[in-house]
């Protein structure tokens, strides 16, 4: 079943790679969304696909990338059109 989530991480998440470390990731679970920067210092990330690879995402956004440091993950599921690639925003 494919469903569509977004998540909001927070900590150290900006300056370490984590966008495009997540581009990365979304690619290896076949998962199209974005993911970018906010100004509050924050990274969204919008995962669209697979039940099961959308939680493994959930699950690697939980720590990122080696050099982030992530205190906080919220995500729910969201209706919105399904993009056909992950981007970098």
């Amino acid at each position: 079943m494919n469903v569509s989530e977004i998540a909001r991480v927070k900590g150290k998440v900006q300056g370490v790679m984590f966008r495009i470390s997540s581009q990365e990731k979304a690619i290896d679970y076949s998962l199209s969304g974005y993911a970018k920067n906010l100004d509050s210092g924050d990274v969204e990330v919008l995962m669209c696909g697979e039940r099961s690879n959308v939680d493994k995402m959930l699950e690697w956004l939980s720590n990122g990338p080696d050099d982030a440091e992530v205190t906080d993950l919220e995500h729910h599921e969201v209706k919105v059109p399904v993009p056909n690639f992950f981007s970098v925003e």
